[in-house]
């Protein structure tokens, strides 16, 4: 981090409000409704390893898997038989045989499961989330937690209604990593004064979607019915998933593109640092809207009533949100000019820019700084606050043995994907749409509410 030695306007009359802000949860900073230790006497005790079932055994699954050797694989569930024996391959010793099956629903009743790792395809996620709270399994879900905004306010409903008896955590690991946490104190400790602007912004650029695909044989042991789910049934072809998530996640049917795939990174530090929740309207342009493929490059705009940022600023705030290369380039037309020569911002292809009255803090998953060089040259950054996590996965293990908070529960990560994907839902009606959050509709566009939930195939009904 560059700049070191002068402390942010009144450092001490904040030192209090970050303490409080963070006592509830080790780094969950205003989460809502975070996990309570009322079921911890009902939990085995936290030597005891928990029967974990995962739904997905490869990419992100992998990934999982590693992080959680220490639990008991119990089963292992995914619709190719290969990824099963490849994950046995990897993590089981040879002695040890887990349960397989290749559709989830099949795994969620099963009473020996302690807690399920969700790290299939994102229209399944909230589906089989939602079905394993609601058996009382403790639930960890790769992001996006939800495809559709209803999606991720059932997925907060379900979890508050048991959050005496189950732990949860949205797999978004950066946000137990040390850098987020500073810039968080940062941003609240008033350095650069209020924000009422912030910057996100993701260089990657989508290949086009393939067209026309022909049907080929379904592979020895793929489970093609499965592997659809709540989607529309349609022949099979290799091209649809092979490749992992930025393959399908560029078709509505399965995913949200680029905004649903890193947004619940990207967006969840300022998210965190500046105490949003509900944002008041929403807007988005992008590229050509097409039936079958997510944007191509998007800017999206959400906009924020006054807020507890801290307790001497209550300011609305702007947050905007922008990928693919016309994005990105509005983006740095738009806040170069504001850094000048301090920083080439073509050097960071991802983060976030706080715009403060009092000066601009870039950051990303690994890297801050506090602008301009000139006047912050002898800056001292805040007390540490927040403490270090235990870990995101042990965070969340931990909890489901001892009823102690996780820092990214549905609650608190639910609220930022439904903020999120709020924005598809204005790309899609091409409107500025005013959000009414209690009602879940947006009230000045009723035409615009079929973008916020989705139709399910038989059998695969939400």
């Amino acid at each position: 981090m560059s700049n070191e030695k002068r402390s942010g306007p009144d450092r001490s009359s904040r030192r209090d409000f970050l303490k409080s802000a963070t006592a509830v949860s080790a780094g969950a900073l205003l989460a809502q409704g975070v996990h309570t230790s009322a079921h911890a006497a009902e939990s085995n005790s936290p030597n005891e390893k928990l029967n974990l079932g995962f739904v997905g055994t490869s990419g992100r699954a992998k990934g999982n898997m590693k992080e959680l050797t220490q639990e008991n694989i119990y089963a292992l569930c995914d619709v190719w038989q290969d990824a099963i024996d490849a994950a046995k391959k990897d993590f089981l010793d040879g002695k040890h045989k887990a349960k397989e099956v290749s559709d989830w629903r099949r795994l969620i009743d099963d009473k020996a499961i302690d807690a399920v790792v969700v790290s299939n395809t994102d229209h399944h996620h909230a589906l089989c989330a939602v079905a394993a709270m609601r058996a009382g399994k403790h639930v960890y879900c790769e992001k996006p937690l939800s495809h559709t905004v209803h999606e991720a306010r059932v997925m907060q409903d379900e979890y508050k209604s048991r959050r005496d008896k189950i732990a949860t955590q949205m797999g978004t690991q950066i946000h137990a990593g040390d850098n987020f946490r500073r810039v968080v104190e940062m941003v609240r400790s008033g350095a650069i004064g209020p924000v009422r602007v912030a910057h996100v912004w993701c260089s990657r650029d989508p290949e086009p979607v393939p067209r026309d695909l022909a049907e080929e044989k379904i592979p020895t042991g793929f489970n093609w019915d499965v592997w659809l789910g709540p989607a529309e049934m349609r022949p099979y072809n290799q091209q649809y998933w092979q490749g992992g998530c930025t393959n399908w996640n560029r078709r509505w049917d399965f995913g949200n593109g680029v905004l649903g795939d890193m947004s619940g990174h990207l967006v969840d530090l300022p998210f965190w640092a500046l105490a949003l929740h509900r944002p008041t309207t929403v807007e988005a342009t992008g590229s050509e809207p097409d039936a079958v493929a997510c944007p191509d490059w998007l800017k999206v705009t959400w906009e924020h009533d006054k807020r507890d940022m801290n307790p001497d600023v209550n300011v609305p705030l702007q947050l905007h949100w922008y990928h693919g290369p016309e994005g990105v380039a509005e983006f740095r037309q738009t806040v170069q000019p504001q850094i000048g020569d301090d920083y080439d911002l073509k050097r960071m292809g991802q983060g976030a820019a706080f715009i403060g009255d009092q000066g601009i803090i870039v950051a990303n998953y690994t890297r801050r700084m506090i602008l301009p060089k000139s006047k912050f040259a002898d800056y001292e950054p805040p007390e540490q606050i927040i403490p270090a996590s235990l870990g995101h996965h042990r965070e969340w293990t931990h909890a489901c043995k001892t009823g102690e908070p996780t820092t990214c529960n549905f609650d608190y990560s639910g609220a930022l994907i439904e903020h999120n994907l709020l924005g598809m839902a204005a790309y899609q009606s091409g409107k500025k749409l005013n959000w009414d959050p209690d009602a879940l509709r947006f009230s000045n566009a009723p035409e615009a509410d079929q973008f916020l939930s989705k139709s399910y195939r038989k059998g695969w009904e939400f």
